[in-house]
């Protein structure tokens, strides 16, 4: 499971070298979380999300199970090099018509089914997922901007990706991945600054 999660992440990053997306951002943001759970006292079995509330299920009934985990939420362990917490619909741009894979230049397991979130023993269609930090930067930049990106799940999207954008603010592709998620889930520094 761990060499298919990274594949993905390597064929984003591949295909978002024109974008070159600097890996100090993946680094920052696991030195970043260390640091932020010994500060605020909390467990680190606790994930938040963007709100600062319970990381809630990214994948959900009928859907496949995603993240590093295969937990179905947006979190990651030690070995987790793209950082997967960024829950987004991978299904097709009304506009273009091409889903997650296609617009970032990745083989389309989008349209593949993988087991269920709720039964591991049948096969559902992969739609709501939990993709690395830099290729939903790339996927953003290829799609011709936020607006014209599918869905992102808030309540699901981990508030370690946040942070991980903040603290690497040089990158204009990060910069617009930030804005992304402030637009989309209706942040404002304030909102995220005391989660």
């Amino acid at each position: 499971m761990v060499t298919l999660t990274l594949f993905f992440c390597v064929a984003a990053a591949t295909a978002a070298s024109s974008s070159d997306i600097d890996i100090a951002l993946l680094r920052a943001s696991k030195r970043d979380k260390v640091s932020a759970r010994k500060k605020k006292g909390r467990s680190q079995d606790v994930k938040r999300n963007v709100y600062g509330k319970d990381l809630q299920l990214c994948s959900t009934e009928g859907m496949a199970l995603t993240g590093f985990t295969r937990d179905g939420r947006c979190v990651e362990q030690q070995d987790d090099v793209g950082s997967h917490h960024i829950c987004i619909n991978l299904s097709s741009i009304a506009s273009s018509g091409k889903n997650f894979c296609i617009v970032t230049g990745q083989p389309d397991w989008c349209d593949d089914k993988m087991a269920c979130s709720d039964n591991s023993d049948e096969k559902c269609p992969v739609e709501h997922w939990c993709v690395c930090q830099w290729a939903f930067a790339a996927y953003i930049e290829k799609a011709g901007g936020c607006d014209a990106i599918q869905e992102i799940n808030c309540d699901a999207t981990n508030i370690e990706a946040l942070k991980a954008y903040e603290g690497n603010a040089a990158d204009e592709n990060v910069v617009n991945a930030l804005t992304c998620l402030k637009q989309r889930c209706k942040l404002d520094d304030a909102d995220y600054a005391t989660a």
